[in-house]
């Protein structure tokens, strides 16, 4: 099996995400989209995970392999074939699939709770009542047609959504670790100006293990939903 990822920033890779691909059998490829990243063949692909950037969705003057990175994943999700987006990634599949995508009222950036929203059919995942998860995000995003909503905040109502039974994303970052959240502290401080939804480095960086180790095995049970839709 052969999973892979589109990166756009050097500082937000795979996180929690690379240990479980590789326990799971899975070979393991990259598009990196600021190195000149190639795009793959659908074909030869099993999964597809689509990372975070502090890019727009919109932004595709100045970041023109956007426009090209949409085309893919609208191809990907017609094949067929299961695909999870992060924060960024969830927005350009949102985007890709018909959604607009804008500036939300607040940025959200800190350890803060998600809500569950009730939906229908055993086959979508679901989320727990409540969980402490990361973000980092300003943008939020109209569901596609056909998107099933599954997660909310009160910072940000778009926080997760399904698109048929093997496309979910998610606004927040659940692949966090400790390493990965100093590298968008140490990249992204700027943006750590206060508000209501803002936290502070220190609070960000002093969240004990088991507030990683929770999103952590969160995000393991969503690639197993979404690795046992292969091929299905």
């Amino acid at each position: 099996m052969r999973a892979h990822y589109f990166q756009h920033v050097p500082f937000e890779g795979l996180g929690s995400i690379e240990p479980w691909l590789l326990h799971a059998g899975y070979e393991i490829s990259a598009t990196k989209f600021f190195d000149a990243g190639v795009l793959p063949e659908i074909e030869k692909i099993d999964l597809l995970v689509v990372m975070g950037g502090p890019m727009s969705v919109n932004d595709e003057r100045e970041y023109p392999w956007l426009a090209k990175e949409k085309e893919f994943i609208r191809n990907i999700i017609a094949a067929g074939k299961p695909v999870l987006g992060i924060c960024l990634g969830a927005q350009l599949i949102a985007n890709a699939m018909g959604g607009e995508v804008f500036p939300n009222s607040v940025k959200e950036i800190g350890w803060f709770p998600i809500e569950a929203v009730s939906s229908s059919g055993n086959s979508i995942f679901q989320f727990l009542h409540e969980a402490v998860v990361f973000h980092w995000h300003g943008d939020t995003f109209n569901l596609p047609g056909g998107a099933v909503h599954l997660a909310k905040s009160k910072g940000c109502i778009k926080q997760a959504f399904h698109i048929g039974t093997n496309v979910i994303g998610l606004q927040f970052h659940l692949e966090t670790t400790p390493v990965s959240a100093k590298a968008i502290v140490d990249n992204c401080r700027n943006e750590l100006v206060g508000g209501e939804f803002i936290q502070s480095e220190k609070e960000i960086l002093s969240a004990p293990q088991e507030r990683y180790s929770s999103i952590n095995s969160l995000m393991a049970r969503i690639l197993e939903y979404l690795h046992a839709g292969i091929g299905t």
